[in-house]
């Protein structure tokens, strides 16, 4: 088990990454203690902002020695608690926002290597210089941090096209436990030499490791774009539209959103500047999006000619295509900041999960009958990825009910619709990660073979127990 550390620890350790690379009063060191969300405030003596790779080994190589704990933390945006220190006051916080130099852009060969504390804005600036893409898209780009986008495997909006974090990484730095450093930043795209070790970090949530940096995966810039926003009666006709964009734009199809009525009223109504470009009140919207990397694609027109056809089918209510980037960055602002709306209109219980891309009509329908009759103080607010199947079924309070009352629904209702997920096939976890708050039920649901093999591996390479102790396995 890990132990608090000593004055004399405390020092060497402040040693090893100089003079301004730490923190320790407490005015300082709130801002890494609580969480993202609000759901845990913790303690940490000493918060640590290496600069290179190699502080980061040498931070792990003494606490390894002295059994501390310490908290790998980036952008502090995780809705898991996954990046915060308990309220022990004995694990020490890593912070990476001081590692944060792009340390190569090499646009013929489509990769480019960044450290874990750039920002997602960061490497798509870089990327955006070369002319090239990095595909990930998520609301909190401006703050979330390379390292938090792969130890959570971050999901985001163009999934559909280019898939997870896991897939738009061809190597990795990290710093085990006892200070040294696996270096693995290959830019291959093929490379069968044993074990895809890599991949052992994605997503573990510095359980197993501290990623230090990342060799990422580019792709062309693309030169067209289209973006509709989309007026539907149920998610069943989203699901039908979905198929026919697929079968009409093939990969060009980048994004396929969906959002119910009330999420849209909910933005227009508290986030300044959003408007419902569509006149007829739909039910249900989707935001769709096409791209190209040849300007003479003409997306714009593949978009029109599907949706006159899916009209024609009767697959949708309304469509309004943006005829400028200023229109299409207003529609998907609409989109980004329905979590931002929900915080203002009061509170939320939230379940990020995903089933297969066909069942989500059915979580949909089964999951509101089990609010109305577990939440009667909430409105369901179901939106998300349609395209990749992962639903932010969140349930938002009415406006004069009890706080109280509505947040002690949380784990009734949470039970509840984690059960309907599992019995469609689906998972607890789509991009969020597991952190401390779903540890419980990854412990009490996975599959004892593999949460064995979990255990098995987090054995091996921490044998101490010291890397982010009680987030993924308890």
């Amino acid at each position: 088990m890990p132990r608090a550390p000593s004055q004399e620890t405390l020092a060497e350790l402040k040693a090893a990454v100089g003079e301004a690379g730490w923190l320790d009063t407490s005015a300082d060191l709130c801002a890494y203690t609580v969480d993202f969300r609000r759901l845990y405030r913790g303690a940490t003596p000493l918060v640590l902002m290496p600069r290179e790779t190699a502080q980061v080994a040498h931070i792990l190589s003494i606490c390894s020695r002295d059994e501390i704990a310490v908290v790998p933390q980036g952008g502090n945006t995780s809705y898991c608690g996954g990046a915060t220190p308990d309220e022990s006051g004995t694990q020490v916080v890593i912070s990476m926002r001081r590692l944060n130099r792009v340390r190569r852009v090499d646009p013929g060969d489509y990769s480019m290597v960044a450290e874990a504390g750039c920002t997602l804005a960061e490497v798509h600036a870089a990327a955006h210089s070369a002319e090239r893409l990095f595909p990930l898209s998520i609301g909190s780009q401006g703050t979330a941090q390379i390292g938090g986008n792969l130890s959570t495997n971050a999901g985001g909006t163009a999934v559909l096209r280019y898939g997870m974090m896991r897939d738009l990484v061809l190597g990795l730095e990290v710093v085990l436990a006892d200070g040294r450093v696996l270096q693995g930043l290959k830019s291959l795209r093929k490379d069968n030499t044993g074990y895809d070790v890599k991949s052992w970090f994605i997503g573990a949530e510095g359980t197993l490791g501290v990623i230090t940096a990342a060799c990422l995966k580019l792709f062309p810039r693309p030169a067209d774009t289209a973006t509709a926003l989309i007026g539907l009666d149920t998610p069943r006709r989203a699901l039908d539209l979905l198929s026919h964009l697929r079968a009409a734009a093939g990969d060009e199809l980048t994004a396929f959103e969906l959002m119910p009525r009330i999420a849209v009223e909910l933005t227009v109504r508290h986030i300044p500047g959003v408007a419902n470009p569509l006149d007829q009140g739909a039910p249900w919207y989707a935001l769709v999006e096409l791209s190209a990397p040849n300007p003479g694609a003409r997306v714009s027109g593949v978009l029109t000619d599907a949706l006159q056809e899916a009209a024609e089918r009767s697959l949708l209510m309304d469509a309004s295509i943006a005829t400028s980037l200023s229109q299409a960055a207003a529609m998907w602002k609409l989109r980004e900041s329905v979590p931002e709306a929900q915080r203002h209109h009061g509170g939320s219980l939230k379940h990020d999960v995903s089933v297969p891309i066909s069942r989500i009509p059915e979580l949909i329908e089964r999951g509101s009958e089990l609010v109305h009759r577990l939440v009667p103080e909430g409105d369901v607010v179901s939106y998300g990825h349609l395209g990749d199947g992962n639903l932010h079924f969140n349930v938002s309070q009415r406006p004069g009910t009890s706080t109280p009352a509505f947040l002690a629904r949380a784990a009734p209702l949470e039970t509840e619709v984690f059960d309907l997920v599992e019995s469609l096939g689906g998972s607890i976890s789509a991009e969020h990660g597991i952190g401390r708050l779903k540890a419980g039920e990854l412990a009490a649901r996975a599959d004892p073979v593999e949460l064995s093999a979990m255990h098995a591996l987090k054995a091996a390479l921490d044998p101490k127990g010291i890397l982010n102790p009680g987030k993924v396995l308890r």
